[in-house]
């Protein structure tokens, strides 16, 4: 069992920058096979999609088209990662999901079925 939290929502002026982290604990992360761990966003009115997600082994990143050269995530730790969005737009205000699962590849890893744990979630509201 794995369970996820995440941290660092709030507000921010469309052109700023925000960092989220989110925290996996239960089991050490590298014992599993296809291991990923990324964010979805889910704003008002609208389904939950992709953001970004990175792979355990080898460090792959993959992004939505969205925010491609705008966002970045990265590994902080063994149990850690976080997601710096830059240049915000208004459009990326939404509630921001942390997700981890196992057993994931390229044809299923943006897709938020696949993921088997999720956090609470924390949002984000970019406005002037």
């Amino acid at each position: 069992q794995v369970q996820v939290v995440e941290s660092g929502g709030g507000s921010v002026q469309p052109g700023g920058s925000l960092r989220l982290s989110c925290s996996a604990s239960g089991r050490t992360l590298n014992t599993f096979n296809a291991f990923a761990m990324g964010w979805f966003r889910q704003a008002p009115g609208k389904e939950r999609e992709f953001v970004a997600t990175i792979k355990w082994s080898g460090n792959r990143l993959y992004y939505a088209d969205s925010v491609k050269g705008r966002f970045t995530i990265s590994k902080e730790n063994s149990n850690t990662v976080a997601l710096q969005r830059n240049n915000l737009k208004p459009e990326a205000t939404a509630g921001y999901y942390c997700a981890a699962g196992m057993g994931l590849f390229p044809s299923s890893i943006r897709t938020d079925t696949a993921y088997s744990y999720w956090g609470q979630g924390t949002h984000v509201t970019v406005s002037s």
